[in-house]
């Protein structure tokens, strides 16, 4: 299983709803609502123009998205780390991170949120990829830990 990852173009914007409605359908259902699901491809398009997303490959086949947002002075919002269903589990997530830990070289503070819920997220973030919760918040009616790592 190889895995790479490449810079997403604004081609990719149908590959990239895609990825997004496969990964985050579960959470659409099981929230009723989900910023990552059901997004249109114009609106995709305007989200790649605006934060840099990188397409993650397995075997050349797209598999999944990391996107980061620079907030300025070293600090980055992991606004999107999705693996469509059936690639989840094996470690596609993990090496994800420590791509977002290498091609962002100037990184001191990764944050990112996720819901309460997602027992497995929470697990996968401290447990896999060093992250710590700093932090509760709400989206809505979506309870949300804010997760940070430190360089």
């Amino acid at each position: 299983m190889e895995i790479e990852f490449r810079p997403a173009v604004i081609d990719d914007a149908d590959v990239l709803v895609n990825i997004y409605n496969a990964s985050f359908y579960d959470d659409y259902v099981r929230f009723g609502s989900c910023p990552g699901y059901g997004q249109t491809s114009e609106k995709m398009e305007d989200s790649i123009r605006k934060h840099m997303k990188h397409i993650i490959l397995c075997d050349d086949e797209p598999v999944g998205c990391v996107s980061c947002i620079n907030l300025g002075e070293g600090v980055y919002e992991v606004g999107c780390l999705c693996i469509i269903p059936e690639y989840q589990g094996k470690g596609i997530g993990t090496q994800a991170i420590r791509f977002v830990k290498t091609f962002y070289e100037d990184w001191k503070v990764l944050t990112l949120v996720t819901p309460i819920e997602k027992k497995e997220n929470v697990k996968f973030y401290t447990e896999k990829c060093g992250f710590r919760i700093e932090s509760t918040e709400r989206d809505g009616n979506v309870e949300l830990y804010r997760f940070v790592a430190e360089r």
